[in-house]
């Protein structure tokens, strides 16, 4: 699998390719579909991330607004006032790396001036394109989304990721946003059906074509229940299992909810393709 050096604000770098990376999930929010209202003080936020580092996680992704269907917005000022005091207190441990999920680049620039190395925008760029400027201006790291939100999807989903994504990366591109400052994501569960994400997963390599490691985010999401027949807190198994299929077509990063039992699963994955590797 190919190496990766990714670059991060804050003269940060992470190694992608030769080992699986975990995200860990930290919602500080009331209203998220399976762990909504669990982080609620500074405290307990710090103590969750300090226990997905321990489990594995080499980065904390840090959300103040609700991303699923149907979930009421909040404006920048209350998702500031979510989010910055955790990463403040986060930003001074040394070890973690963390991250902003936000497409406001309002909240994205006070992220990073706290402390944050990368910017993870659900809208490609393509809600607030100053956030490519503010990645370009501070070296921000960057996780470029797909969505199938507010738009018509062409019919064949590999051709729609290419599509939007490659509207994303003229926009990195037209802000002078470096290649080495972006990963890509294909958005599972945003505006795509179960056959749609089951189809994402199958054609991952595809989307390879575009030259950019790839981040995927299938934790606990709806077509995972459907098809394993579980309730959000209880898919957590079924989304290793996506984590090490993923994995073996070639994504380096994996946003989950239970960093543990991704990070075996995604060891035992990256113990196989390094035996392929030595055969």
């Amino acid at each position: 699998m190919e190496t990766w050096q990714w670059k991060l604000a804050h003269d940060r770098v992470l190694s992608l390719g030769p080992e699986a990376v975990v995200m860990g999930i930290l919602n500080l929010t009331p209203d998220s579909f399976s762990d909504g209202g669990r982080y609620a003080g500074v405290d307990a936020a710090v103590a969750a991330a300090r226990a997905m580092v321990a489990d594995g996680a080499a980065i904390i992704d840090i959300g103040g607004e609700s991303t699923r269907p149907g979930a009421a917005p909040v404006d920048a000022a209350e998702e500031q006032r979510r989010v910055l005091p955790v990463i403040e207190a986060l930003a001074a441990e040394p070890e973690m790396i963390l991250s902003i999920d936000t497409y406001r680049a309002e909240t994205a620039r006070a992220a990073v001036q706290a402390g944050v190395h990368i910017v993870n925008d659900v809208w490609g760029l393509q809600k607030d394109r100053s956030i490519a400027d503010l990645a370009a201006e501070t070296g921000a790291g960057l996780v470029v989304m797909h969505t199938g939100r507010e738009r018509e999807k062409l019919p064949d989903v590999i051709a729609d990721q290419f599509s939007f994504l490659r509207q994303s990366l003229e926009i990195a591109s037209a802000a002078k946003v470096a290649d080495e400052q972006i990963v890509l994501d294909p958005g599972f569960g945003f505006a795509k059906d179960h056959a749609e994400n089951l189809e994402i997963m199958a054609r991952l390599p595809e989307l390879a074509g575009l030259g950019f490691p790839l981040a995927v985010g299938t934790s606990r999401k709806r077509f995972i229940g459907h098809f394993a027949d579980r309730e959000p807190n209880d898919r957590d198994v079924a989304t290793a299992a996506t984590s090490v299929l993923l994995r073996m077509k070639g994504a380096s990063i994996f946003r989950v909810h239970d960093v543990a039992k991704n990070k075996d699963a995604l060891r035992m994955a990256d113990a196989v393709l390094a035996a392929g590797r030595l055969a």
